[in-house]
């Protein structure tokens, strides 16, 4: 009987340091979860800082190139698609079109003299510029989230708590294709 008794407090132990690891386990996976999901808004809040301060850079370029509605229209129409991106991708891929949209808006400013001196002008661009920075710092930390959570719910034993539990692979923030595209640059004018 003592046998017994000194056996099933053996696997008694055995199954609580399971159930204690499992849990260990499943709220690390949580916490790694709301990690990803939290440097995520953090991206978001970046996005809708540069959001915030475009109208106001196409109204002082407004005021100065009125006759460049082109580029206005596609600054507008690459904000509302970065409003309406559901997915990581969907935002990356909005976010690089309004990026090329303001370089476009910038490059504008460079034929207006008077434009390039407007103290409001300059203020916005140092501010979209510092915002840019922080986009670029808000992705970075998101991807190393991701990557952290990606890793963690592939390794053995917790990939079958994530699988039994539903923790699914986050997506990285990645650049559009054309980012990868080497920009001619041409001096012979």
């Amino acid at each position: 009987m003592k046998k017994g008794f000194t056996a099933l407090i053996v696997v008694g132990v055995i199954v609580l340091i399971i159930v204690f690891s499992g849990v260990g386990a499943y709220n690390n996976l949580v916490a790694k979860s709301e990690n990803v999901e939290t440097q995520l808004s953090q991206i978001d809040n970046q996005l809708q800082r540069r959001n915030d301060l475009i109208p106001n850079l196409v109204e002082t370029v407004k005021g100065y190139a009125a006759h460049e509605q082109e580029i206005f229209t596609s600054v507008a129409e690459a904000r509302s698609k970065l409003a309406g991106a559901a997915s990581v991708s969907d935002r990356a891929d909005a976010s690089s079109e309004l990026t090329n949209a303001l370089n476009r808006l910038i490059a504008i400013a460079e034929n207006y003299p008077q434009l390039k001196a407007n103290e409001n002008f300059i203020q916005l661009s140092t501010e979209l510029a510092g915002t840019e920075n922080r986009i670029a710092v808000a992705r970075m930390d998101y991807n190393e989230a991701a990557r952290d959570y990606n890793t963690t719910i592939r390794k053995f034993p917790t990939v079958i708590l994530a699988n039994l539990f539903g923790f699914e692979k986050a997506e990285y923030f990645e650049a559009d294709e054309s980012a990868r595209d080497v920009p001619k640059v041409d001096f012979t004018n």
